[in-house]
């Protein structure tokens, strides 16, 4: 088994930034790669970000980029995004995933094999 444990969520108002850390631990495991998805209430899960972990490359959903950064530490196993200019549209849990293998969209979020618990932001205008 994988845990993700999630932890950076909380309450900003517009504008500020945050930084989520998502820290893998448990049985070795070879990752193909980590995201960021949310979910707002009565909404569905969404994708947000992910990236490569062998390469580093990167992918974000159209309403983030430019405002969010993903990164990871590959010594800690642990994957970060870095959120800027936060809007009261990204209030949501925000949950971080692995992806064990490199088949599939990196957006779609039933191709991805262990989940954190999920940690809230929620942005206030």
């Amino acid at each position: 088994q994988v845990q993700l444990v999630e932890t950076g969520g909380g309450l900003v108002q517009a504008g500020d930034s945050l930084r989520l850390s998502c820290a893998a631990s448990g049985r070795a495991f070879s990752t193909y790669a980590m995201g960021w998805f949310r979910q707002a209430p009565g909404k569905e899960r969404e994708f947000v970000s992910a990236i490569v972990w062998s390469s580093g490359s990167t992918y974000y959903a159209d309403y983030v980029k430019g405002r969010f950064t993903v990164s990871r530490d590959n010594a800690k196993n642990t994957v970060y995004l870095q959120m800027n200019s936060l809007i009261p549209e990204d209030t949501a849990v925000y949950y971080c995933a692995v992806k064990l293998l490199p088949f599939g969209m990196l957006t779609a979020a039933p191709r991805y094999n262990y989940w954190g618990q999920g940690t809230q932001v929620t942005v206030s205008s």
